[in-house]
């Protein structure tokens, strides 16, 4: 059964079940408070008729004062035990009509006790009573028509919004393109959000595949390069290599740096699409000035260079010690390729979170350039990373570790006065 018929006949029912309901109700409610109304009214009428005999003597004209107590459409009998002593009534046989009745003790004229008895007429009532069921029966069949038709406008404004999302992920799927909703109106309701939210989810994968074209597209020409380039020598080392010494030791020179570049590459790639997976991280209590001392050691003995470090305080913080390294070597590494001075370890804290700095020197970065270091193969220049020996993913995995570990990495640069990457770690670590 289809969604459209589905509510189509959930909401028509229903509504007749509460129409139904509500008018049973109304006619039930009616007819006890006709009837109690008119129970009430005999009660007073027989009270005020035990009154009136006990006030009568022998010269009184029983009957006249009987019938000035007879309930409309009624009668009224009088026992002695079990015997009618008198009565009165009107003109139709009250037998053969709905009717009440109510009994009550009195005191006849001679001073006996007697039974009072009276019956009142329910047939103007009952026809009332069935004048209104006639009357909820019409109007029940009269809303109906109206509960028909807002039931399929609630099928049709539910189901258009899905429909046109539904026609919009067909023509994706068979286009091979992000096709998005065209909003009709601007309303905030749950199938507006959806909407506006499948339009997002569909931009964001746009923008990701054009991200992962980009890359695939980089990472092919940064690998044709070197491919090129050994290619090229082993050839020119094929013909000439064997009598010339020079053009040989030329030729495998080249062949055995852009390997170690293009082997250098495959690696970080392989470390991207590892990070993307989930890491068993173990956050426990560093000792931050032995291990920042411990890493900038072990930098400067690799690269001859000096690393200083000043991280007396704080004296703890909470993460995992292996990827933070990774993470500060990849940044040290970077602040070596792009100065020629000291490179600085500063360690300091705020309320929430410890804070590592790493100063250079260097050339510094345009501040335009800043928002996209993190992005995969990007470059400041064309030739920056070349020069450097660079891959242009360094930053892109440091970037993947400190979203694992809960790090916030931000940057600050002037362009020949060098670059500051600061690290905001979490006192706790992430939850």
């Amino acid at each position: 059964m289809r969604l459209k018929t589905k509510i189509h006949l959930l909401t028509t029912l229903l509504m007749l079940v509460i129409l139904v309901a509500t008018n049973s109700g109304i006619y039930f409610l009616y007819e006890q408070l006709a009837y109690n109304t008119e129970y009430k009214q005999l009660q007073a009428r027989a009270n005020e008729l035990s009154s009136a005999l006990s006030q009568l003597n022998e010269q009184t004209n029983l009957q006249q004062v009987l019938r000035a107590y007879m309930p409309t459409d009624g009668a009224v009998y009088i026992y002695e035990g079990e015997q009618l002593k008198t009565k009165v009534q009107a003109t139709f046989e009250m037998s053969k009509t709905p009717s009440i009745s109510y009994s009550m003790p009195a005191i006849w004229i001679d001073g006996t006790v007697i039974q009072i008895q009276l019956k009142q007429s329910m047939e103007e009532v009952a026809a009332t009573l069935s004048l209104l069921k006639v009357i909820l029966i019409i109007v029940s069949i009269v809303a109906s028509i109206p509960i028909f038709l807002a039931s399929l406008a609630l099928g049709r404004l539910i189901l258009q919004p899905l429909e046109r999302l539904n026609q919009t992920m067909l023509k994706s799927a068979a286009t091979g393109s992000y096709e998005k909703i065209v909003l009709t109106d601007k309303g905030g309701d749950e199938l507006a959000k959806i909407n506006h939210t499948f339009n997002m989810m569909m931009e964001k994968l746009e923008q990701h595949y054009q991200k992962q074209q980009q890359f695939v597209s980089n990472a092919s020409h940064e690998l044709k390069t070197p491919i090129t380039v050994i290619e090229s020598y082993a050839k020119l080392l094929l013909r000439r290599g064997f009598d010339n010494k020079e053009v040989a030791q030329e030729s495998l020179q080249a062949i055995v740096n852009e390997s170690s570049r293009m082997h250098e590459m495959v690696l970080q790639l392989l470390e991207l699409a590892k990070n993307k997976e989930h890491l068993a991280i173990q956050f426990t209590q560093l000792e931050l000035s032995p291990l920042l001392r411990k890493v900038s050691s072990q930098m400067q003995q690799a690269y001859h260079r000096s690393f200083i470090v000043d991280a007396e305080v704080p004296r703890y913080m909470y993460s995992d010690e292996k990827l933070v390294k990774q993470l500060l070597f990849i940044l040290l590494d970077n602040a070596r390729k792009y100065s020629e001075g000291d490179v600085y370890i500063h360690a300091t804290e705020s309320a929430d979170c410890v804070i590592i700095t790493i100063q250079d020197k260097g050339i510094g970065i345009p501040a335009e350039h800043i928002p996209h270091l993190f992005e995969r193969f990007y470059r400041v220049t064309e030739d920056r990373n070349r020069k450097t020996g660079g891959s242009g993913l360094g930053l892109a995995i440091a970037q993947e570790l400190a979203l694992q570990l809960g790090i916030i990495i931000e940057v600050e640069s002037k362009l020949g006065q060098g670059s500051s990457f600061i690290l905001r770690v979490p006192k706790e670590g992430l939850q």
